[in-house]
């Protein structure tokens, strides 16, 4: 007698829009050509004076930065300049939208490249941003023609160059930052693996970990005001500058 199989079709669903899930997924992938994995963010030098000794004290490492750093600065900049992208095609062209949009977008970039610390915080922030815009302007199904303004910009922050590249990929707002807390949490983690060390199971169970609060660290960082933004992180600052005179390193700098 052949068993019966009973199938509940609630757990058989299609993603909203898969395109778009395959899109972030591809933003957010170490594969990306950006150079994300040749920087440690300061992390090689913690490891070196014996911060960073475990999964816990490399936990700890990583979760203050995406608290008081990634959420205080990079995510919530990244909600003006997707906000600004998302006015740039007003249906009022005769508006002062356009020129606005531009505007606002060049001040946060602006804004975010001073708010790095060290001079390689700094390098690795333009270094993957250049990347990024490098790539983006090199992709066939992409039309990118009505940001070229922005495409032209002398300097741009890896921030804005991902604000921009998940616009134009149609991810929503909440999607374009959880992509950019996994691709922090990612480099980190996989830094952290080489340099700790740690095993693969304790990588993957750090990842586990780390994410569980994304969601929260997103609404804090769309809940701060435009006076807030910005904080300072000695310990960040000082590790990413002594790192460049480090004796023997990995990571660039």
């Amino acid at each position: 007698m052949v068993p019966t199989v009973t199938v509940d079709t609630h757990m058989i669903t299609k993603p909203a829009n898969s395109i778009q899930l395959n899109r972030l997924l591809q933003l957010c992938s170490a594969n990306l050509p950006v150079g994300g994995f040749s920087f440690s963010q300061g992390l090689e030098y913690g490891v070196e004076m014996g911060w960073l000794t475990s999964p816990q004290t490399t936990a700890s490492w990583i979760n203050i930065n995406l608290q008081e750093s990634i959420a205080q600065t990079d995510l919530a900049i990244l909600k003006r300049l997707f906000n600004a992208l998302s006015l740039h095609d007003a249906p009022d062209e005769s508006s002062h939208n356009k020129d606005y949009d531009l505007t606002a977008f060049i001040y946060w970039n602006n804004h975010l490249i001073a708010c790095r610390e060290s001079h390689e915080l700094l390098l690795a922030d333009l270094a993957m941003g250049k990347a990024l815009i490098r790539l983006i302007k090199q992709l066939d199904k992409i039309n990118i023609d009505a940001y070229q303004a922005i495409i032209a910009l002398p300097e741009i922050s890896f921030v804005s160059a991902f604000a921009l590249c998940a616009y134009v990929f149609q991810l929503d707002l909440m999607s374009a930052q959880s992509g950019y807390c996994w691709t922090y949490i990612d480099n980190q983690v996989a830094a952290a693996t080489k340099l700790v060390p740690l095993g693969q199971t304790q990588a993957q169970n750090l990842l586990f970990e780390l994410t569980m609060n994304t969601e929260l660290i997103i609404e804090k960082a769309n809940a701060i005001g435009d006076d807030d933004i910005g904080s300072s992180l000695p310990h960040l600052a000082m590790a990413s500058a002594w790192h460049e005179t480090q004796y023997s390193r990995l990571f660039r700098s």
